[in-house]
């Protein structure tokens, strides 16, 4: 095959929660991931010349173009699976972003994603690379990249690295709102988050007269475990409703304007609407596209996106993984 083309989604996060610092400075994360119809555009092509060497073309976002390649992680993705599989031809990339960088959507890591798989479909290696192998070089990556190898909905844990699939949901129409002139960088996010130190997380040793005393076990009321219970509901759940994001108090603390969004959907008919990742990008999930389309008009300074969830199955087509 002498050309690919293949599509990088986005992804919003229907529920986020921080559980807490770990010991090596990651946060542990819950998180459910969801597929959605915005996205760039990946072409890889093998050279017509005997050029060795990785080139990346970026279009639609100046900043990144001008960064050095081996940066950007689909030149590490396929930098990392043509040593892994011994090969020493080159490979032409062009790259045309569409969703907006440093908006919490997972455009970097679906790229990386995308790379991956399409490199693998060019040179037709996919049997090559065993599926466990391919999520360990997405994890080294980054930590969302293992969800973009299957797409839809799915619970992520540990580092948000660990995906298990969940049951899709029916498709959703979803309003993006990319704010004008406001970046949040994800490491300054999680610090603007007062999340707990988990090995500091433990239960006050018992004095001895509640040891001597028998009581009767009570039920947990307590409030890591109601978040805890709603997550699970959520994850079983076959609506999107009871979003949350633990970002969202800091995040909109910093930045009035990503909470002055939130209102705005909700006030123009999106049945939920939130912080996607740790932002900047607002979404809002609505009944119909028509409700989306007209909504998007009350932010004329911004950039608005009016697309809709993917299902895994859906992903597996347009992504043409074999995964």
């Amino acid at each position: 095959m002498r050309e690919v083309r293949i599509p990088a989604f986005a992804k919003i996060n229907l529920r986020l929660d921080i559980v807490g610092k770990r010991a090596d400075n990651y946060h542990e994360l819950r998180t459910i991931f969801q597929t959605i119809s915005l996205h760039d555009d990946l072409r890889l092509r093998l050279p017509t010349s005997r050029n060795s060497e990785i080139t990346l073309t970026i279009y639609g976002n100046d900043r990144l173009a001008q960064e050095p390649a081996e940066k950007n992680l689909v030149y590490r993705a396929v930098d990392a699976l043509r040593r892994e599989l011994k090969i020493g031809g080159g490979v032409e990339i062009d790259l045309h972003k569409t969703i907006p960088a440093g908006g919490g959507l997972g455009g970097g890591s679906s790229n990386a994603a995308a790379a991956l798989l399409g490199y693998l479909q060019l040179t037709g290696t996919t049997k090559k690379v065993a599926p466990e192998r391919l999520i360990e070089m997405a994890v080294s990556l980054g930590a969302d990249v293992p969800f973009f190898l299957f797409g839809g909905r799915a619970l992520g844990v540990n580092k948000g690295d660990e995906i298990y699939p969940l049951a899709d949901v029916k498709k959703h129409s979803v309003l993006v709102v990319a704010p004008q002139g406001i970046h949040v960088p994800t490491p300054e996010a999680f610090r603007w988050v007062a999340a707990p130190s988990l090995g500091e997380v433990q239960s006050p040793p018992a004095s001895k007269a509640q040891k001597s005393t028998k009581s009767p076990p009570q039920l947990t009321k307590s409030r890591s475990n109601s978040k805890l219970w709603k997550f699970c509901a959520l994850c079983w759940s076959a609506q999107v409703a009871g979003l949350s994001n633990d970002f969202e108090p800091a995040v909109f603390q910093r930045h009035p304007r990503l909470a002055t969004i939130k209102r705005a959907l909700l006030q123009v008919g999106a049945a939920e609407a939130m912080l996607a990742g740790s932002g900047s990008a607002v979404f809002g999930v609505f009944p119909n596209p028509a409700l989306a389309r007209r909504a998007a008009v009350g932010f004329p300074s911004d950039q608005t996106f009016v697309c809709e969830t993917i299902s895994r199955d859906r992903y597996k087509l347009l992504v043409k993984t074999a995964l």
